[in-house]
């Protein structure tokens, strides 16, 4: 092959092949191809295509060449191959898919085909006609045309009387004229059938085309003539309103008799633009009618008129922040001029009635009951509503203002209940609210020096004293504060003030030292959080907790926490680092003596809980609720039971459990020993040695003497009453109470059944609940009150079933199914043979056959996969080939309408430029 560049390769093989080269110089004529001459020419083209271009042929490497066979498959020509594809498909799945929508068959419309009830005749007759109408329609029958109408060469003028067709002006049945008689109706229009039908002795005569003809004639000049009745009245009506529209007029543009002046307006002018009548108006004649001038005049002014405007824009928590200080340091100027008794007392209470209520914006909800400019709500949840001023106030407002106020002390009412509700309430069933509660006088108490307290005793003192300062004289409620910086300050601000108050205080404070107001209020925001923390334990503390005052506090404070959580957290986590090292001082002091403290009273309590509101508890890994866990682990797991008052705690403490382990459940086997103890502890039961108690779990204080009264008594069963746990009592209650023990055994049986619902998905629910099936079954029934006699028999029936579910559920270990491993063997394997056919060849005849169809069926599998993806490619390709002819086509008219678009716009300017160039000589002249 010559070398160089393609083109000279080219030229070469077809110089050499004869198909190219110099012209004959000799000058006799050439005789034409013969088609021999033309295969061959085709061929030598063929041959050097394939010579130049060797990537159309694709050969496949032997392994081992062996000389003489015949082998099919080793050259192909993958590009011709691809192409005959194409074409392929193109001819038949193109096709397919072109058609797939298609809806094929031939639907029969002829006119009375799927009518059973018409005669061949009849539908012959029926098709002429309708075939007759759509030829000559807007020709034949144009009764409006000025030329004279023709039916097969005769004038349809003469044709006017219908008498062929059975109209009869003086008809014996009907007095009304030009109507087709009713037995032309009958028996012609609706094919004759009925009894009238059977009573005529001779059959009904067909109608000739004329008749039909003259018929159809006959209808269409009946509903023209109708159709211009129709519009002449409507003509008439028209014009009745045209001559009586001035005296309308005078009507509605009349003067108001009660205003004076002739300069009034009347009602409905400044809407439709309409001037009212003057003098020479009412001495014009009533029927005249309005030039076309005056009303392009009233168009005019319709143009003039005020257009609507947009209302205020929704602000921004910014602006809102702003606001609400503004109007809270505005309040209180007020408030301290009242109390001064200052000259600007009455102008600036006409400025506030005449002010009412600030003015709406565009995100109001209508919700502004309170004082103007107090905001009542600021999205942070129910019972957070500030209350509007003191009863002070009252005396200096209207009766509105009044109602308005009551309105909103109601409101604010009803939302603090629902905090109540929202804040006491636990997650699951606990038999009361946890908040609800008095401690004992453990936390209250003097304790030794060692001893680290959450709430000061000074503080404790001072809130005894408040809580028994009488509360007859009631000052007036600020409407600003300082930010306290501790909770000596906090205090300090709420000395005075109501406990339904200190939530009012605590949401004008978050107000007047907004995040968005000053660089420094971040920080005293989370200053405030702290301050909360410490107020709630404060409040918590004996011997009166206000429990209320929590709850309508604990929104604020959550509010905070989501905002700041880090500084927030790292309070909890002292508090907590506290709690704990008393835990292990109490420890250390001895666990059984009755002064150590190692169960936590109601501030920790109130804390804990809290804790578990705030913070979510279902996370793995927790900064702050994972040291709760441990710490009220510790709690159940250490302690030692001493008194009633301790069984209370743990109680609450094993539902706090249940609840933080309400989505999780993690398994906590503290509580549930707990449980079984302290049911242990105050139901009688078989049991005489700690030895013979079923399972494993720890019982150290089982039948100890110090602990034997806790137990009820038989004799007491009689006056018990049933009743849901009162925290607050039972946390206070004396050792001999029996409906203290009472309600703690219900509740300790409460608790069991929550846990077992909440573990009965585990692996090892039998071995947990076991014991305390047995323990239940062998508490002596005879001893308990029937409310307690229902409540064992319902928990154990319950567990039994539970535990039978289990026991269903649970399959012994087994290995895993599947094939045995073979051990490997290092045997060389040798073969008789080494033919692939052979080898192939197995002399179970059947077992031969199977494993060709077996083969087969493989190949035949790869081969049509191969084919479908092959399909999916071309119609894909077929599909992005219309989209791309979409795009183009949508392209190219929405350039057009662009184009057409810019060069009407070009007019428009260069007419807006020549009208500027007139104005500008105008005003040169």
């Amino acid at each position: 092959m010559a070398k160089g560049s393609q083109l000279s390769q080219l030229k070469s093989a077809l110089s050499q092949a004869g198909v190219t080269g110099p012209p004959n110089s000799k000058k006799r004529k050439r005789a034409a191809p013969t088609e021999k001459d033309k295969e061959k020419k085709a061929a030598k083209l063929d041959a050097i295509q394939k010579r130049l271009n060797p990537f159309d042929v694709k050969v496949t490497k032997l392994k081992h060449d062996v000389g003489g066979r015949r082998l099919k498959g080793i050259t192909g020509k993958p590009a011709q191959s691809k192409q005959a594809g194409i074409e392929q498909r193109t001819k038949t799945l193109l096709k397919e898919y072109e058609e797939k929508g298609r809806a094929g068959g031939i639907v029969d419309r002829r006119f009375g085909e799927n009518d059973p009830t018409m005669s061949l005749e009849e539908r012959m007759l029926e098709r002429f006609t309708k075939e007759r109408q759509r030829a000559s329609k807007g020709v034949a029958f144009n009764l409006e045309d000025e030329d004279d109408l023709t039916h097969y060469g005769q004038s349809l003028s003469k044709m006017d009387d219908f008498d062929t067709v059975g109209l009869d002006d003086e008809s014996e049945e009907e007095e009304t004229s030009g109507q087709i008689q009713r037995d032309i109706v009958s028996k012609t229009h609706f094919g004759g059938f009925g009894e009238e039908e059977e009573e005529d002795e001779e059959p009904a005569r067909k109608k000739t085309k004329a008749e039909v003809m003259a018929e159809v004639m006959a209808k269409s000049k009946e509903h023209k003539f109708l159709r211009q009745m129709q519009r002449n009245n409507e003509d008439n009506v028209r014009h009745e309103l045209d001559d009586q529209f001035a005296s309308l007029r005078e009507l509605i543009f009349a003067p108001d008799p009660s205003s004076s002046g002739s300069n009034s307006v009347p009602l409905g002018a400044r809407e439709t633009g309409f001037k009212a009548p003057t003098e020479t108006d009412a001495a014009a004649p009533s029927t005249a009618i309005p030039d076309a001038n005056d009303y392009d005049q009233h168009v005019r002014e319709l143009a003039f008129d005020k257009r609507a405007k947009p209302k205020d824009r929704t602000k921004t928590e910014e602006e809102l922040a702003l606001e609400a200080k503004e109007a809270l340091e505005k309040a209180e100027r007020k408030r301290r001029k009242r109390m001064l008794g200052l000259d600007g007392e009455s102008s600036d209470e006409e400025e506030g009635k005449v002010k009412g209520k600030r003015k709406r914006g565009a995100d109001d909800l209508d919700d502004d009951f309170d004082e103007p400019g107090v905001p009542d709500y600021d999205g942070l949840g129910a019972g957070l509503g500030a209350k509007s001023g003191s009863e002070d106030e009252d005396e200096d407002e209207d009766e509105d203002e009044e109602d308005e106020e009551e309105g909103s002390d109601d409101e604010e009412g009803s939302d603090d209940d629902e905090g109540s509700e929202e804040g006491s309430e636990e997650g699951s069933e606990d038999e009361g609210s946890e908040l609800d509660e008095e401690d004992s006088d453990d936390n209250s108490e003097g304790e030794e020096g060692e001893h680290e307290h959450l709430v000061a005793p000074s503080k404790l003192a001072k809130g005894k004293s408040k809580a028994k300062k009488s509360k007859s004289s009631k000052h007036e409620l600020p409407f600003t504060f300082p930010c306290p910086a501790t909770h000596d300050e906090f205090l300090e601000i709420v000395d005075d003030v109501d406990d339904d108050d200190v939530p009012t205080v605590v949401q004008r404070i978050r107000a007047l030292y907004h995040t968005s107001l000053a660089v420094d209020n971040k920080f005293k925001l989370q200053t405030l959080a702290t301050v909360l923390i410490d107020h709630i334990l404060y409040i918590a503390a004996p011997p009166i907790p206000r429990f209320a005052l929590i709850n309508s506090l604990f929104p604020h404070l959550l509010a905070i926490t989501r905002a700041y959580p880090i500084p927030v957290a790292q309070h909890f986590n002292a508090k907590l680092l506290l709690m704990h090292k008393n835990l292990k001082r109490g420890l250390s002091h001895g666990a059984l003596d009755a002064e150590s403290k190692t169960w936590p009273g109601i501030p920790e309590l109130s804390l804990l809980r809290i804790i578990g509101l705030i913070w979510p508890t279902s996370d793995l890994n927790h900064a702050v609720v994972s040291p709760t866990r441990v710490l009220i682990g510790a709690y159940l797991g250490l302690a030692r039971v001493r008194s009633l008052r301790d069984i209370a705690s743990g109680a609450f403490l094993c539902s706090l459990f249940l609840q933080y382990e309400g989505l999780s459940k993690r398994l906590v086997p503290e509580a549930i020993n707990f449980l079984i103890n302290a049911v242990l502890h105050l139901a009688p039961h078989r049991y005489e040695d700690a030895s013979a108690l079923p399972g494993f779990f720890p019982s150290p204080d089982f039948r100890a003497e110090r602990i034997r009264h806790l137990a009820m008594n038989a004799k007491a069963r009689k006056s018990l009453v049933a009743q849901k746990a009162d925290m607050t009592r039972l946390l206070t209650s004396d050792d001999s109470d029996e409906q203290a023990k009472a309600d703690l055994l219900s509740l300790a049986f409460s608790l069991l059944g929550q846990y077992a619902d909440l573990y009965k998905a585990l692996d090892g629910f039998i071995e947990l609940y076991e014991p305390v099936l047995l323990i239940l079954e062998n508490i002596e029934t005879k001893s308990l009150c029937e409310a307690h006699k229902t409540q064992l028999s319902k928990l154990a029936d319950s567990l039994q079933r539970l535990l039978k579910f289990s026991r269903q559920a649970r399959r012994p270990l087994r290995l895993q199914a599947h094939k045995p491993i073979p051990i490997p063997t290092y045997i060389p394997k040798f073969e008789t043979t080494s033919s692939n056919y052979l080898r192939r060849q197995d002399p179970d005849h059947e077992k031969n056959q199977a494993s060709k169809l077996r083969n087969q069926y493989k190949q035949e599998r790869k081969g049509a996969i191969r084919e479908l993806r092959k399909d999916a490619r071309f119609l894909a390709g077929v599909e992005q080939k219309k989209q791309i002819e979409k795009d183009k086509a949508y392209n190219e008219r929405m350039r057009r309408v662009f184009g057409s678009i810019e060069g009407e716009r070009a007019e428009e300017k260069q007419m807006e430029r020549e009208k500027a160039k007139e104005k500008r000589r105008a005003g040169r002249k």
